[in-house]
């Protein structure tokens, strides 16, 4: 399907992630690459998560001792930094980077902006420019997309997208909360986890499709190019199964008659 980029897009959440062993050396680094970063992530925070620790009382009613290395937990630090106006979040941890947005128009379509890409090219080149990393052990491309179907009806569903429902067994006016469908598939020598969920509330129901494409074992430089094959095969994944009323409706934001 030729690049076309939708006034009314489904997608909800882009997220990308990587992980690598844990660098200590981040926390002297990540002033510098504030720095660098800060013409698109102009706001930042830090952020500290502990882990919670239930432990049961002695005979005598008292605490059991916990062992040594929780008395020295002060918590994950998380740097975090964003753009209200692009809706676009940025966080790094001593062993992940993670970009999130939730204002996506496209990934790297011509003549579009802002390009996801193009974050995610200027924030991996700033921050590989500073941190050695020697190896990424997972980087991830996920897709999250709702769309509203305007009827609980089998072929109302089947006339927006080929979905993986047995819809000849189960008709969608019986469900009472919704289902769910999950697969974890090979795509061109990387890897794709697809969940299809209908979601019902009142008498509304809501098709969310949700899509990680990922890889292990990636080299720094070579990060951005597996990322672009990430995409490809959701990109293919996504618009092999909707149909020409779904694309109508990002186009227009009006369900066909």
């Amino acid at each position: 399907m030729p690049k076309e980029t939708f006034n009314f897009p489904t997608v909800k959440l882009v997220l990308f992630e990587m992980k690598f062993p844990h660098l200590f050396s981040i926390e002297k680094r990540i002033g510098d690459f504030q720095e660098r970063i800060m013409s698109d992530f102009p706001k930042s925070k830090l952020g500290i998560s502990r882990s919670i620790v239930f432990s049961e009382t002695g005979p005598d009613g008292k605490l059991v001792e916990l062992p040594d290395q929780f008395s020295r937990d002060t918590g994950v630090k998380t740097w975090v930094f964003y753009s209200e106006k692009n809706n676009i979040r940025l966080e790094v941890q001593t062993n992940r980077l993670i970009l999130v947005s939730k204002k996506h128009k496209t990934y790297n379509n011509d003549g579009d902006t802002p390009k996801f890409r193009d974050y995610l090219g200027k924030t991996l080149e700033n921050f590989f420019s500073i941190v050695k990393v020697p190896v990424l052990s997972r980087i991830g491309l996920r897709y999250v997309d709702e769309f509203p179907l305007p009827e609980l009806k089998n072929e109302v569903l089947s006339k927006y997208y080929d979905s993986s429902f047995p819809l000849e067994r189960f008709s969608l006016d019986t469900v009472i909360t919704g289902a769910t469908f999950n697969t974890s598939v090979k795509r061109k020598n990387h890897n794709l986890t697809y969940i299809e969920t209908l979601i019902k509330k009142d008498d509304e129901l809501k098709l969310v499709l949700d899509f990680d494409g990922f890889a292990k074992n990636v080299s720094p430089d070579n990060c951005l190019n597996i990322v672009d094959e990430l995409h490809e095969i959701i990109d293919e994944e996504y618009f092999s199964h909707v149909k020409e009323p779904w694309i109508n409706y990002m186009r227009n934001g009006k369900f066909d008659d």
